[in-house]
């Protein structure tokens, strides 16, 4: 069946990262290191599909251990919210969660930024090299204003928090600012509720909240696994 839509591909994109990543998890708590070959036949893809989604081996298993440990927290921080309405408080319970997630990893967190910086891109320009996870956080927490804002309004909401929640806001805060967990968490938290006000004053759309459908609705990118 083709792909029709944008929005199609990169779903489709994210559910096979996601199949990579979470056969790379189940392998490594089998083995020691697998590689790529173990890696490929377990996830139903080929050598050169990895390669496209990950620039190298170190990136990929760093990933899927990451995933094995760290991001229960999150996911129950947002499975509490339930169908909340208010999503400056929904982003900040998240940003927060977050924050203190890749506190916790942030030795982990600079290392993958140097595998994502320092490897030769190979797959294509329109296709994220990581952070599908966190992507798929922020896309649950502002979920009430999918209807709310028009589609790219929506989307630039949705890369806007992408900079403002992670390892990348956390390394600006702890070396740029030399800011302790506390503040850099509150900081982060201000800044993403900031944007939130902002998409809502700035959309030309005013249309009431609607209620969440069913979690088993949401989230057609197929829960990626990645951060």
């Amino acid at each position: 069946m083709a792909l029709n839509s944008p929005h199609e591909r990169t779903a489709q994109k994210l559910r096979t990262r996601h199949a990579i990543v979470t056969a790379a998890a189940e392998l490594l708590g089998e083995a020691e290191s697998p590689t790529v070959t173990q890696i490929a036949a377990a996830a139903e893809v080929s050598r050169r599909t990895i390669y496209l989604h990950f620039p190298s081996i170190e990136h990929l298993l760093l990933e899927a251990a990451l995933q094995s440990t760290t991001q229960e927290s999150v996911d129950a921080a947002l499975d509490d919210l339930g169908d909340e309405p208010d999503v400056e408080h929904r982003v900040d319970v998240l940003t927060r969660a977050v924050q203190e997630l890749f506190f916790a990893t942030e030795k982990e967190g600079r290392t993958l930024l140097r595998l994502t910086v320092d490897a030769p891109r190979e797959g294509p320009a329109d296709q994220p090299v990581r952070g599908a996870r966190r992507i798929e956080w922020i896309e649950r927490a502002v979920e009430p204003l999918r209807f709310r804002l028009e589609p790219t309004q929506f989307e630039r909401l949705v890369t806007a928090l992408a900079m403002v929640v992670g390892w990348e806001a956390l390394i600006v805060a702890r070396d740029i600012r030399a800011l302790q967990l506390p503040e850099a968490e509150e900081t982060s938290a201000w800044a993403a509720r900031a944007l939130v006000r902002a998409a809502l004053e700035q959309s030309s759309i005013a249309r009431p909240a609607i209620p969440l459908p069913p979690r088993a609705a949401r989230n057609p990118s197929g829960h990626p696994q990645d951060i």
